[in-house]
């Protein structure tokens, strides 16, 4: 069998390339010919001896395809797919503007207070891309608010930490990045995909990472009952330890009167078994973690989406999405899995129809939403969003393809059967425009209130990535006062037009912008994050993770509008006329909460401070109040009494 020879010249010069480019050793071995099978003669082992502490010694690139690689979302993924010449790292965009040049796109606000940047302290380019946010309110006190997302400050360090997370103490108004004397966040040898979780009867947070103490690229983290300090974070056992986990998404039953109280749930995709969906769950607070349950086998592959759960019933749900074979174009298939038992069994309860995954162009298996940047296009996305649950009804965002060249527009189902059947789609943007909508996130608050954010180009006529004096998008939201019954109009949340952020860290993928962001809520707020290119570094706009929160008795007045009847069988039978809008504040459920906290919990729900009785002893539980959870009464005079 005679070689190719011009092949083979194109296959050695894209060796040289990727070696260069990566400042790799790349050793390559090719099969000689006559001396094996012909599927042997074919193959060509391609064994990678990086330096980056993101590749694993000797990895073989030819294996890329069959690990799942190729389809994983996560930082380490990447940084193999730019070692084995796959992929390209990120660069910095040239820009002569400043910042200053989209001030002029602030607008008043419809939804939430004022934008807090979550990135504090100094940065060191090139490594200043953060984004992939995860936010939690602290049930038992509405002042505390974690938000953790993918960090690149600690990429070159050893061991690398490319996690972090930033903590609020006073409602959301200020927060700090948790940040050691070292300059590096507290979540060592972890290489992001954030979860962060809060345990009731423990009063403590625990993260969830990609965690290279748990196999190599397994489940697992730091946990703290005081997040704000960062030598408070230890390490605690692995929820899974593997070298091919990937998407992992979390959830926490904080309501003490269920029998599944204080149980933490973690989902995720397993590459090391063909991409199938997995959940594990921890009875004893974190101390130990459940064999897996396994819930697809990868065949056709479905996406982890996101895990919740449903604090009144104990239900859990998982998103899962069938990405069809994913680049672009790609259809997609919503899909949802439920269980009722505290996840020891789960039924898979929706299969969806199809519909046009989001998108202008692709990178390997990745649609992406945007034309430019290293690798031509930029910011992957396949539709992802998230589910919430409240009281046996089941939300659902995502995104699809718009109609002709709108690359993506918001959408909304409902289910009132725990997820067996959904609404007709409910378009939540109502722009008349082509501009994308996309990656959107849904939280829902102990009161029933829905809040559903995303990103938005409708103020844009063109974005130029990493250009500080292009305005590309802002966070728009839509509020349902009534668990998705009617929606409020959809409306601006965050405070400006931000530009479209590179992505300049060479050792992160070059369309990276991070793969989702997953907003709550508790009873008093609704609280989400997002990626934004407002801060220009190196006179470029690059990604900064920000922050915002909406109060529950906050509302539009405008006329809203009803969510269509479930299909195929119409069970759902919604009404034009709004739930009343609550006009004072919202009692919030102070059962389970240390009577110590019942202060600070009665006055960051709104009322005055004065008018709270305590009966016990600090550290006790409450298991008395004297006004129900969710009564609206009057900010300064209503009164209550809480006791052990």
């Amino acid at each position: 069998m005679k070689k190719n020879s011009t092949s083979q010249s194109a296959f050695t010069l894209r060796l040289l390339v990727a070696s260069v480019f990566c400042a790799a050793s790349v050793v390559v071995t090719l099969l000689a010919f006559g001396a094996f099978s012909a599927e042997a003669q074919l193959r060509q082992q391609v064994i990678m001896q990086s330096t980056d502490p993101l590749v694993p010694v000797g990895f073989d690139c030819s294996r890329i395809r069959e690990l799942g690689i190729d389809k994983q979302e996560n930082l380490r993924a990447g940084a193999i797919m730019i070692a084995c010449g796959e992929a390209q790292g990120g660069t910095p965009s040239a820009s002569s503007a400043l910042f200053e040049a989209i001030k002029s796109a602030l607008a008043p606000l419809a939804y939430g207070a004022t934008d807090v940047d979550l990135v504090t302290g100094a940065e060191t380019s090139p490594n200043v891309t953060q984004s992939e946010t995860f936010t939690t309110v602290n049930p038992e006190n509405a002042n505390q608010i974690v938000v953790a997302y993918n960090d690149s400050r600690g990429r070159n360090v050893s061991p690398i930490n490319i996690s972090g997370a930033s903590v609020s103490t006073d409602g959301g108004t200020t927060f700090t990045r948790v940040t050691l004397a070292s300059g590096q966040g507290p979540f060592s040898n972890t290489v992001g995909d954030p979860v962060i979780l809060f345990n009731g009867p423990t009063d403590t947070w625990y993260t969830v990472w990609l965690d290279g103490a748990c196999g190599g690229q397994g489940l697992g983290g730091y946990k703290s009952t005081t997040p704000w300090v960062a030598t408070s974070w230890t390490h605690y056992n692995c929820v899974h330890s593997n070298s091919q986990d990937d998407r992992e998404s979390g959830w926490a039953n904080n309501n003490p009167s269920s029998i599944f109280y204080g149980r933490m749930y973690v989902s995720w995709n397993d590459f090391n078994r063909g991409g199938g969906l997995f959940v594990r769950f921890s009875t004893d607070n974190g101390v130990t973690w459940t064999n897996e349950r396994q819930l697809t086998t990868g065949t056709p592959f479905i996406r982890n989406v996101q895990i919740t759960g449903d604090q009144t019933n104990g239900d859990v749900y998982i998103a899962g999405m069938d990405e069809g074979g994913g680049s672009f174009p790609h259809n997609n298939i919503n899909h949802l899995y439920r269980s009722t038992d505290g996840g020891n069994t789960w039924t898979h309860t929706y299969n969806g129809p199809s519909f046009a995954g989001p998108g202008v162009g692709a990178s390997g298996y990745f649609a992406c939403m945007f034309t430019g940047g290293t690798a031509g296009v930029f910011w992957r996305h396949e539709g992802w969003g998230e589910p919430a649950a409240f009281n046996g009804v089941v939300s659902l965002v995502y995104a699809q393809h718009g109609a002709g060249a709108d690359a993506g527009d918001v959408y909304y189902i409902r289910s009132i059967d725990k997820g067996v059947t959904f609404s007709a789609p409910l378009k939540l943007n109502t722009d008349a425009t082509t501009r994308p909508q996309w990656q959107p996130n849904i939280s829902v608050s102990d009161a029933g209130t829905l809040l559903a954010t995303w990103y938005d180009g409708r103020e844009s006529a063109s974005c130029t990535y990493g250009s500080t004096g292009v305005p590309c998008y802002r966070m728009w939201s839509r509020k349902s006062n009534d668990n998705g019954v009617t929606w409020q109009p959809d409306m601006q949340f965050s405070d400006v037009v931000s530009p479209l952020p590179a992505q300049p860290d060479p050792g992160i993928q070059a369309t990276y912008a991070g793969d989702y962001d997953y907003g709550s809520a508790v009873l008093v707020k609704h609280a989400t994050s997002w990626v934004d290119g407002r801060v220009a570094i190196a006179g470029a706009s690059q990604q900064d993770a920000f922050t915002d929160r909406e109060l529950v008795s906050q509302s539009p007045t405008p006329t809203p509008t009803a969510t269509p009847t479930a299909t195929p069988t119409p069970t759902v039978t919604p009404t034009a006329t709004p739930t009343p809008t609550p006009t004072g504040c919202v009692v919030p459920n102070f059962i389970g909460t240390q009577i110590r906290r019942a202060t600070q919990t009665w006055v960051a729900a709104g009322f005055n401070s004065n008018n709270i009785t305590t009966i016990g002893n600090p550290g006790q539980k409450i298991t008395s109040q004297s006004l129900p959870a969710g009564f609206v009464g009057n900010c300064g005079t209503t009164t209550i009494t809480v006791s052990h």
